[in-house]
């Protein structure tokens, strides 16, 4: 079964402890930081919606992509819950053929979104993709998870339940190839009984130099790195760096 298919019914309830404001707070702040005037935002491998419709909330446009058909039901129905005036837009769209109608102000890809690109040249291919529709002097702003976090987890096992989901997930990291891959066991209450499916997730490990790499060589220049929602150097040992680059 493909990533986010039955796992994207309950990811909001599995993720509650991701505190979407602050990573909304984080990056309104690298926009004033980094960038010039920043109104239209792509939030690139949107998922369920979470961080869009926050910004949204604040005033920016967003349009939010993503390639779970599943993960973008949830999230309209979300917008369609709120009174927005102007809601996000969400399109069905993967990375590596991302298609806007113009361009943006700023692209945001968070939560390790990018990860799940496993090679060198699908990342190449994003960003190239990325060029075309963020303007001249635009941010792009991104997360990934370390190799330090993917030894971390490796061999380590995961239990989240609520009242109808129970989720148990490990992970086993391939040192040669820098791919993790997790896999998911969900089982959904189904009047008295549970229905169990499964899920394979495959995250790899970008190094340093083959991101910037990627960035170079589709009209971008990074212009910082960070820790963990920090405004510090990432640390030796870091799990999750930050990225911000600017569309040449």
């Amino acid at each position: 079964m493909s990533s986010y298919t039955t796992l994207a019914a309950c990811y909001d309830e599995f993720t509650e402890d991701v505190k979407y404001t602050k990573w909304a707070d984080y990056l309104t702040a690298l926009f004033k930081k980094h960038g010039e005037e920043t109104r239209e935002i792509l939030d690139l491998a949107c998922g369920t919606g979470s961080l869009s419709l926050i910004l949204a909330e604040r005033g920016y446009e967003v349009i939010g992509t993503d390639a779970s058909e599943e993960m973008l039901s949830v999230a309209q129905s979300k917008a369609w819950a709120t009174s927005l005036s102007v809601p996000p837009m969400f399109l069905h769209q993967d990375m590596e053929n991302l298609d806007l109608y113009g361009t943006v102000d700023a692209a945001v890809c968070c939560l390790d979104s990018l990860n799940y690109l496993t090679s060198f040249d699908s990342l190449r291919r994003t960003f190239g993709r990325l060029k075309h529709f963020i303007r001249p002097g635009g941010l792009f702003i991104f997360d990934v998870n370390t190799e330090a976090k993917f030894k971390f987890l490796d061999g380590r096992a995961f239990l989240r339940e609520s009242d109808e989901f129970f989720c148990t997930w490990s992970a086993e990291y391939d040192k040669e190839n820098k791919l993790s891959t997790f896999c998911y066991d969900i089982f959904r209450k189904c009047e008295e009984l549970w229905e169990r499916e499964q899920e394979l997730h495959t995250e790899r490990a970008h190094t340093n130099d083959e991101i910037i790499s990627a960035l170079e060589s589709s009209s971008f220049e990074l212009l910082a790195k960070y820790g963990e929602l920090s405004d510090a150097l990432p640390k030796e040992d870091e799990h999750r760096i930050f990225y911000v680059a600017k569309r040449l």
